[in-house]
């Protein structure tokens, strides 16, 4: 498989967990603090952490280090 940046992943989110972590989202980019302040938050986290576990084969490629880079060299804002 590809790791290109056209790949996509579809992880399926509950209503709850979509709203639940929407505010979390929210809530760090308003104040640029990263806090669970619920334990739903932390909940919605684990259950999007199982998801990811579930829908990605990368993270157990042999060279997951260099696709993980490549990823965020292409996701980071231009400085």
């Amino acid at each position: 498989m590809s790791h290109q940046q056209s790949d996509s992943v579809l992880i399926p989110l509950t209503a709850d967990e979509a709203l639940v972590l929407f505010e979390f989202l929210q809530r760090f980019s308003s104040t640029d603090e990263l806090t669970i302040e619920d334990q739903s938050e932390q909940r919605a986290l684990w259950n999007l952490c199982c998801l990811f576990e579930k829908h990605l084969s990368v993270p157990f490629d042999a060279n997951y280090a260099e696709i993980l880079r490549a990823a965020q060299d292409r996701l980071r804002d231009e400085c």
